[in-house]
């Protein structure tokens, strides 16, 4: 249901929510290495993700990126709507073109009903609560 760009993004969105702020912010070259994703793929998600204002920027020789306080309390599903849209969360798991309500594939009906719970739990969960479980040690994230 994620693509790897919105999974890339979710961890890099995480790892800055963990290490920065206002007053320390992070460049690209330093959040590629410990999230494992290609510093040029990265860079790029990070610059759509601050054109969506889910995480912020400031270029220069202080420059880097960082979460504001409002950017923390965003459901993590705009980060994920911000590298993939509303498509990977609706589409199809047997990737039919056509399949809906009135012409389902055979997952269709076993799927949907969970997909509809999983987007209802990305709505509700916010960058901030991840960040503090992650702090936390409830869960867990190489940083």
């Amino acid at each position: 249901m994620l693509s790897n760009s919105a999974k890339y993004a979710l961890k890099a969105v995480l790892y800055l929510a963990v290490h920065s702020d206002a007053n320390h912010k992070i460049m690209v070259k330093d959040i590629a290495k410990p999230i494992n994703v290609p510093q040029a793929y990265i860079a790029k998600l990070l610059q759509e993700l601050s054109k969506q204002e889910v995480i912020a920027s400031v270029r220069g020789i202080n420059g880097g990126f960082f979460l504001t306080e409002q950017n923390r309390k965003q459901p993590i599903m705009n980060v994920i709507f911000a590298i993939d849209g509303s498509y990977k969360m609706n589409s199809c798991l047997l990737s039919l073109e056509n399949c809906n309500e009135h012409v389902p594939c055979p997952l269709h009906h076993l799927a949907n009903p969970l997909r509809s719970q999983l987007v209802h739990l990305f709505q509700q969960k916010t960058i901030e609560e991840l960040a503090t479980e992650i702090k936390s040690g409830i869960s867990y994230l190489p940083l």
